[in-house]
């Protein structure tokens, strides 16, 4: 069996957070490959400030120099409010061969008796938990927790610095800076070009 790990999120923008999360949980279960999977519309989170595109785009150019990490774009394709149960049941069908590691970070455990049809996803995935200090990783479900680095960033934080015009250097891959530097995301140069296209 290919052994395949699952990182879903908006991605809006990925980050070194994501990256080491990823790495850990490739290394500590000897993975296959780890596929990072952006939403088209996520259940819980405002995906605004930059398009299915340029999330996927950002993505493909955090990744594309680590060979055992790939883009997974079914749900961008799917189209519609992304549920891991959907997307999860329709990847098995299509890949009867490949056990599937759902990646989610250490915050997410205590509250995954909240997901959309958990008792049938645990059945089609095994989640691993990357640990983060300050939350309890107690669960009802089958979780294995992975040791990872502590690092704390969040794509909503660097939404803030990016519109405050503070540097993203060391928080994201360069060529995911650059490419929010190139298409103006998140910043008053954004707003301002936006403001420019809008007839008065």
């Amino acid at each position: 069996m290919k052994k395949v790990g699952i990182l879903g999120g908006t991605f809006n923008p990925p980050h070194l957070g994501h990256l080491i999360m990823a790495n850990e949980a490739f290394h500590a279960l000897e993975l296959d490959e780890v596929r990072f999977m952006p939403n088209f519309i996520a259940p819980h989170k405002d995906v605004s400030d930059a398009s299915v595109g340029q999330r996927l785009e950002m993505t493909r150019l955090a990744i594309e120099d680590y060979p055992y990490f790939q883009v997974e774009d079914i749900e961008i394709r799917s189209g519609g409010v992304s549920y891991s149960v959907d997307t999860m049941a329709e990847l098995t069908e299509k890949e009867p061969d490949s056990e599937f590691y759902f990646i989610i970070g250490g915050d997410m455990v205590k509250g995954l008796d909240k997901w959309h049809q958990i008792d049938r996803l645990i059945n089609l995935v095994q989640f691993i938990g990357i640990k983060r200090p300050g939350y309890e990783a107690e669960t009802a479900y089958p979780v294995q927790m992975v040791e990872s680095p502590e690092i704390h960033l969040s794509s909503t934080m660097l939404r803030q610095r990016a519109s405050l015009g503070k540097t993203l250097t060391f928080l994201v891959p360069e060529k995911v800076e650059a490419y929010i530097r190139k298409e103006r995301l998140y910043g008053p140069e954004r707003d301002a070009a936006k403001s420019k296209e809008t007839p008065s």
